[in-house]
C-alpha cells in the first residue's frame, strides 16, 4: 500500500494518536480496495467541527467525524480520496460515555471516515449493516473489539 497521509493537529489535546497509529489504521481500512491513495486528517476543536457540520451538513452541533470526499473530474488523475475531519473533544467524550477504550474508538472513527471516502454510507439498514460489518471485521484485523457490541446487546 502507497499511502500520503498528511496530519493537521489544529487543537491542543494530549489524546490524539501519532501519525504512524493513523496511517496504520488508514491502510487498515484501504487493504484489499485501494493499492494507492493520499488522504487528509485534520483534528479539530468542537467550534471547527460545529462550523463544518452546520456548513455541509446543516447540523448545528459538533460531531465526531466528518467525510468530504474528492471528487477528481474525469480528464484528471488523482489518488487522493479526501478529508477527514475529526473532533478530538467529541471523540473524547464519546469514549468516555460509551465505554470504550479511547485508541479504540479513534481507530473506529478513521476507519469508519476512510469508508465513508471509499463510497460507503449507513443511511438505510441495508447500508448500515454491510458498512458496519466491514468496520467490524478492519478493527478486528487490528486488536480492536467490535464497536457495535453493545448496541446489539440492547
Amino acid at each position: 500500500m502507497n499511502l500520503q497521509l498528511e496530519l493537521q493537529r489544529v487543537v491542543a489535546c494530549e489524546h490524539v494518536p501519532g501519525v504512524m497509529q493513523f496511517q496504520a489504521w488508514v491502510e487498515a481500512a484501504l487493504e484489499g480496495r485501494l493499492e494507492q491513495a493520499e488522504l487528509v486528517v485534520r483534528i479539530v476543536d468542537r467550534d471547527e467541527s460545529r462550523q463544518l457540520n452546520r456548513e455541509y451538513r446543516g447540523k448545528d452541533r459538533p460531531t465526531n467525524v466528518l467525510s468530504f470526499p474528492f471528487e477528481a473530474p474525469d480528464v484528471v488523475e488523482s489518488d487522493l480520496l479526501g478529508d477527514l475531519v475529526i473532533c478530538a473533544p467529541v471523540v473524547e467524550d464519546e469514549a468516555r460515555e460509551q465505554q470504550k477504550p479511547l485508541e479504540a474508538h479513534w481507530a473506529h472513527l478513521l476507519v469508519h471516515g476512510v469508508l465513508h471516502l471509499l463510497g460507503f454510507d449507513h443511511i438505510n439498514e441495508e447500508e448500515a449493516e454491510t458498512m458496519e460489518s466491514l468496520e467490524v471485521e478492519i478493527l478486528a484485523t487490528l486488536g480492536f473489539p467490535d464497536p457495535y457490541q453493545s448496541e446489539r446487546e440492547l
